[in-house]
């Protein structure tokens, strides 16, 4: 994640921050209460024993996040081993434990990954750990279709589980309001036919498809259709604040564990401003590995721009592709060639033919309906020229100057000499939650 300690910011900036949460004193505690009493749910214990069979020959299946979200899955905190030991004191052997990392559409994680976000005691046991494949057809399940259209494509070996488990984390989410519960399912185990409508042009022109919004949110509904339909049996969900430090755990029912976790959230991502700005200054977050999870950044610093205005953004692209897939890269360069209204009209068109990740590209649009492109201005310590050449925007050097430097001290000479150019009257902001805290423009 990048540094931004050395940011040098201009006389009146007014710095956004989420409220403060309260972390937990006792994390290894606060997980094991929330196991012991659950939401809306009977314990996991319980729900073991209430299964046909000997629990010597049940199977479980406990779905995480990729390295993308920062879940606590080791350590103090850690959630995943608690559920694994109760799997096995309630009779679960562990070779009949699967973790299932709920990639969606995204590439699978690594050997060394795995092993540097996951508690090291769960190698130790012969529990598989295995990668979600959405394009592996022959291990998804038809369940049906959703009231939209949508085709219930779910991985087969989360179907045939006698015991699911959904873990993750409840962060705000620019199109499905908040993510955690559903979300672990819905995109993290369908097909990739299963986005087209999920993900698709005319879900996503809907403006309650927005961060920190379920009510009527279009996606949100859709992912929820979806995980009703697969099944969920027991889910752990967790809060943390800009430190990662965990701030609340939600365990039992799929819904209602993940409803109290999203009240919980609201009560410190909100941040309420009374104007928009001249320039808005952001950073990728922890979750801006690549161009296409800054995004998200990008879609929240366009909730308080003033038309026409500015905004600038460093992001570490750490990924082993700094951009994204081959899909993504394509539809960014159709959004800079076209311009934010020709690339509307050409998504929304009945004849077009949907594209995996197009999404993404028309989230970014939402922040170019604001300001054009050549007023974002965007820096990745990993970008060479060719990237910087496929991405709506400039290049943050542009406007900085320097040839050399630190993101801080290229963000930081920027906005000074944007300041000169524009005069001292104008109004800039910065978003030191990056695209964690969720601007509400009153």
């Amino acid at each position: 994640m990048i540094h931004t300690k050395d940011l040098k910011l201009p006389e009146g900036t007014d710095i956004l921050t989420m409220p403060h949460p309260e972390s937990a004193v006792n994390p290894r505690q606060m997980v094991a209460d929330a196991l012991e009493n659950p939401i809306g749910s009977p314990q996991l214990e319980q729900i073991i024993a209430s299964k046909s069979g000997r629990a010597e020959e049940l199977t479980a299946c406990i779905v995480i996040s990729d390295s993308t979200r920062p879940v606590p899955y080791k350590g103090e905190a850690g959630i995943l081993y608690p559920l694994v030991e109760k799997l096995m004191n309630s009779g679960v052997p562990a070779s009949g434990i699967l973790v299932l990392v709920a990639t969606g559409t995204h590439r699978g994680q690594t050997d060394s990954e795995l092993r540097d976000m996951l508690d090291p005691r769960l190698f130790e046991l012969p529990v598989r750990v295995e990668n979600h494949d959405c394009h592996n057809e022959e291990n998804l399940s038809f369940l049906g279709k959703t009231g939209r259209g949508s085709d219930i494509l779910i991985n087969s070996d989360y179907v045939n589980s006698d015991i699911k488990i959904l873990t993750g984390l409840v962060e705000s989410h620019f199109m499905a309001g908040a993510s955690g519960g559903r979300k672990s399912i819905c995109p993290g185990l369908i097909g990739e036919k299963s986005t087209f409508i999920f993900h698709g042009a005319p879900m996503l022109a809907d403006e309650r498809s927005c961060a920190l919004n379920l009510e009527g949110n279009l996606c949100h509904d859709e992912a929820l259709d979806m995980a009703r339909v697969a099944g969920a049996d027991f889910i752990v969900n967790v809060t943390l604040d800009g430190n990662f430090d965990l701030t609340g755990v939600f365990a039992g029912h799929l819904e209602k564990a993940h409803e109290a976790a999203v009240a919980h959230l609201k009560s410190y991502t909100a941040i309420h401003v009374e104007r928009k700005y001249d320039i808005v200054l952001t950073h990728g977050g922890f979750v801006g590995i690549n161009h296409y999870q800054a995004a998200k950044a990008g879609v929240e610093a366009a909730r308080i721009v003033k038309e026409g205005g500015y905004v600038l953004m460093v992001a570490d692209n750490t990924d082993t592709d700094p951009i994204g897939s081959l899909a993504y890269r394509t539809m960014l360069q159709l959004l800079k060639l076209t311009g934010r209204e020709a690339f509307d009209r050409t998504i929304l068109s009945p004849d077009w033919t949907f594209i995996p990740e197009q999404w993404q590209v028309q989230m970014w649009n939402r922040m170019f309906k604001v300001i054009p492109q050549d007023h974002f201005y965007y820096m990745s310590p990993q970008f060479s020229d060719s990237e910087y050449r496929i991405c709506p925007g400039e290049k943050l050097s542009d406007l900085s100057g320097l040839q050399n430097g630190t993101p801080a001290e290229h963000l930081s000479a920027a906005v000074a000499n944007l300041k000169e150019k524009l005069g001292d009257e104008i109004s800039i902001c910065w978003m030191a939650d990056g695209p964690y805290g969720v601007p509400l423009y009153e």
